[in-house]
Parts: structure tokens; sequence; C-alpha cells
């Protein structure tokens, strides 16, 4: 992931994926190439650190499921409450609990949508941004189980 143009160009930086895709941990490097008029981090350069993440998790999980999904960032909404004036930092996990609700919505409705929560922070711990991604799920399968068609 390091190494994608749209999250390279902006200094945002996959540090740690956790086991089976359930986290990850993501810092955005605050630098000459994303820093704005105010000299904190560009705006468009922290919304587009969160948008992916929620969307890779989810899919990446319930494909070693056995799912076949399309996923991906239905809205967000986002509020920033101090500048990034250092490098930002967040991590983002989705629980057994939530991959289970996903997995029987996506077995009997066929999609599943939820919002979930990002908080970034910078690096003395001052919290900067809160957002909240709304990630969009549909299970691809069509298969006699299934209480819809698609």
């Amino acid at each position: 992931m390091r190494l994608y143009p749209p999250l390279l160009s902006q200094r945002i930086w996959v540090q740690k994926f956790g086991k089976g895709f359930t986290s990850v941990e993501v810092k955005v490097s605050k630098s000459f190439l994303n820093k704005n008029y105010n000299h904190s981090i560009f705006g468009g350069t922290i919304f587009a650190a969160a948008d992916p993440f929620y969307a890779l998790l989810f899919d990446q999980i319930l494909q070693r499921r056995g799912f076949k999904v399309r996923v991906w960032l239905k809205s967000a909404q986002i509020q920033y409450l101090k500048p990034g004036r250092t490098n930002l930092y967040f991590r983002i996990s989705i629980s057994e609990e939530e991959i289970a609700e996903a997995e029987h919505i996506l077995k009997t409705v066929g999609k599943y949508v939820k919002a979930f929560p990002v908080e970034m922070y910078d690096k003395n711990g001052l919290h900067c941004v809160s957002l909240i991604n709304e990630v969009y799920v549909r299970n691809l399968y069509t298969d006699e189980k299934s209480t819809i068609a698609y």
C-alpha cells in the first residue's frame, strides 16, 4: 500500500495491518507535498487518508471467509478539530462481532451498510480529526440460500 500512488503522493503510510486484516495503523506525514497555506496538513490529504481503509479491511476479511463482495465508502463526514501541524496517526479495527454482523446481513439481506468512526491524533496525542465513514458491502454471490435476488 505504501507505493499506491494516491497514498504515496499524499505521504499516507500504512504502518501495520493486523492479523487477518482486522485492523490497520496509518501515519499521515506532514511534508511540503501536503502542507496548506496555514502550514498544517491539507484537509484533502486527511480525508484521503481515512477513505480506503474500512472498505479495504472488510473486503479482505470477507474474501478470506469465502464471500465475493463489492465494497466501497458510501459516505463520510469529517470534523477538523485542530490543525494537523505535525504528523497524524490513526488506527481502525473491526471486531469479531462486527464481522459476524456483516456476514449474517450479507447472507440474509445481501447488502451491509454501517457507519464507523475514525479518530486522528497528532504526535503529541492531540485529537485533531474526527470522521464517520459509512461502508457499503454487497454480496455478489447468488445462490439457493439467499432470500433475495441480486
